[in-house]
């Protein structure tokens, strides 16, 4: 669903170096790595918000590299984005920030299918009753939640989340990565998330970027168990290494 080949993307400094990522159809895929390794800038070359200086991004047999901005505009349909910062609009009540997608992308949904789509997702996050809520009267939990909500609010066979625990209490975070992973349905999931403990509660495999390179993928067990002397650091929270 997701492929990469040779990605390679500069700033001031290079920050992908010839990144090589396959994530399978229906899969919840973790990547992890340590801060600055480029996960963040590798999500936006997935839905085509940046493009890389050299290499080929492919999803669902679609070569992104090739297309216009008009047409990429299109593609991004197929994804529901959750970024670490939540993203909600503070003028916009909890409603009406998932139900942002369905008005942007879907003009010939009623506005009866569109609150009946947003009950749903509020439902699904355990926020029945927050509808007229404002985004900064909720707790962190609670806007992770919202966005999760309007991030599978258009079932896009796509979900990339970018850190969606970050700032969250332990009990929090597990829940926010539960829910996650009970929303997948047939969805094909990217997620980054420096919560390794948690994020290896709910993943299919695992992905490990340093210094903008794939440097390990493999089944969470297999990560789990590695001796890649980066994996294992990484995962196991040792303080000698190479990190």
């Amino acid at each position: 669903m997701i492929e990469l080949k040779g990605v390679h993307k500069s700033f001031t400094e290079p920050v992908l170096r010839g990144v090589d990522l396959q994530v399978p159809k229906g899969c919840l895929y973790g990547l992890i790595g340590p801060a600055a390794s480029g996960k963040s800038v590798l999500i936006k070359h997935i839905v085509g918000l940046i493009r890389p200086d050299k290499g080929r991004v492919i999803i669902d047999g679609h070569d992104l590299t090739s297309m216009s901005e008009l047409d990429l505009q299109d593609f991004r349909k197929r994804f529901g984005i959750a970024f670490q910062n939540n993203a909600l609009f503070d003028h916009l009540t909890v409603a009406e920030n998932i139900a942002f997608p369905l008005r942007r992308l879907y003009k010939e949904m009623t506005e009866d299918q569109i609150r009946e789509r947003v009950a749903d997702r509020l439902k699904a996050v355990s926020l029945q009753g927050f509808e007229d809520r404002s985004p900064p009267s909720l707790s962190g939990g609670q806007k992770r939640r919202v966005g999760v909500a309007r991030a599978t609010v258009a079932s896009p066979p796509i979900l990339l989340y970018d850190e969606p625990a970050a700032g969250l209490d332990p009990v929090t975070s597990q829940k926010i990565f539960d829910l996650l992973k009970a929303e997948q349905g047939n969805a094909t999931v990217l997620m980054v998330s420096s919560d390794v403990d948690r994020l290896l509660t709910v993943t299919d495999r695992v992905g490990m970027m340093v210094r903008g390179r794939v440097i390990f993928d493999g089944t969470t067990d297999e990560a789990k168990t590695s001796n890649n002397p980066y994996v294992r650091q990484f995962i196991h929270g040792l303080t000698e290494g190479p990190l």
